[in-house]
């Protein structure tokens, strides 16, 4: 196949005390329809396959040139742990090592060297254990790539977009400016209509408060801040309902009607779209320069070294990618060839 039909993409094995390396080998068994290469410890990952009884043949990128993937063999990038890693046990020595990874990981995309990056789940406790400030994935390829981004997740068919991320509940409502609501479904709207290929997407916006503040009887965030935003953005042609109060705005007919769900915090759309999907949701950064996916779960510590982790959301993060590349290489051919 040609590379606009078999995308590279290069996949973070995450915490390497984690589920990460875990499932990586065990992706690796299948057959991928794209060309995939791990960026991690080599000696980490042969010897988790040696603990899950899986055969593993790394192949060296920096001296093979990247073909299509088979079954029981992985390209490879290597990146050195500072300690070796025990299956269930946070080192933060080796903190630096999973920054690094994903910097890689984001240079070699921004080169053009693989048309996007796919990230198994990190610890953000030990990291931050390590004296790193560090917030998630979505905070740091932002900061990484001086993008403003937004988190998306996609399961249970739906598209669950946040305004803010990883925030503390009282500090939430003072984050919602008409600003913020702006910018974030400016990028929303762009990347579903340039990396998702929907024509005129449909959002549907949650309130913040509950009933969508009830006429402003419970909170005027929706009436000062939520419908100014919406009405400007009206006006330059994006179609947008809402506010909608958010106990009713998930039914499955009502969803119907929408290609996107724009909710005001973390666990306001979250937890519906992973009662859902878990084990197969993908998390998607929108507004980046790259594309990256990634998993719906954290790094399961118990699991790891066992065999009994689940490579369903993995799995589903890199078909995502491969889509959202075909898409961006189908896109580029046409631009180079317009009809």
């Amino acid at each position: 196949m040609n590379r606009a039909v078999m995308p590279s993409l290069l996949l973070t094995a995450g915490e390497p005390a984690g589920i990460g390396p875990d499932l990586c080998i065990q992706i690796a068994q299948r057959s991928i329809a794209c060309k995939l290469t791990v960026i991690a410890d080599g000696d980490l990952l042969l010897s988790r396959a040696r603990q899950l009884g899986l055969p593993m043949q790394l192949i060296d990128l920096t001296e093979h040139e990247l073909t299509q993937h088979q079954p029981g063999k992985l390209h490879w990038i290597h990146s050195t742990l500072a300690e070796q890693a025990e299956p269930g046990v946070l080192n933060p020595l080796n903190a630096q090592y999973v920054l690094n990874t994903l910097e890689s990981a984001v240079t070699a995309c921004r080169s053009a060297q693989f048309d996007g990056m796919v990230t198994a789940p990190v610890h953000k406790g030990v990291i931050n254990d390590a004296g790193i400030t560090f917030t998630g994935h979505t905070e740091f390829l932002s900061e990484l790539t001086h993008s403003p981004v937004v988190m998306m997740l996609v399961g249970g068919n739906m598209r669950v977009t946040l305004a803010t991320t990883h925030l503390p509940l009282r500090e939430v409502a003072a984050a919602i400016t008409g600003d913020l609501i702006e910018s974030k479904l400016r990028i929303i709207h762009h990347d579903l209509v340039t990396r998702f290929l929907l024509v005129n997407p449909t959002i549907a916006v949650a309130g913040l408060n509950p009933h969508a503040g009830e006429s402003g009887h419970l909170g005027r965030e929706e009436i000062d801040v939520i419908i100014p935003a919406l009405n400007k953005l009206r006006s330059e042609g994006m179609k947008l309902e809402g506010p909608l109060p958010a106990d009713t705005l998930f039914n499955p007919e009502q969803l119907k009607r929408f290609d996107c769900v724009f909710t005001m915090y973390h666990d306001q759309g979250l937890p519906v779209l992973k009662h859902a999907s878990f084990g197969g949701g993908v998390n998607v950064t929108l507004g980046l320069p790259i594309i990256r996916t990634s998993v719906d779960h954290g790094t399961a510590l118990e699991l790891a070294g066992t065999g009994r982790a689940n490579r369903g959301s993995l799995l589903a993060a890199i078909d995502m990618a491969t889509q959202l590349a075909q898409n961006q290489l189908l896109q580029l051919a046409h631009a180079s060839h317009p009809a």
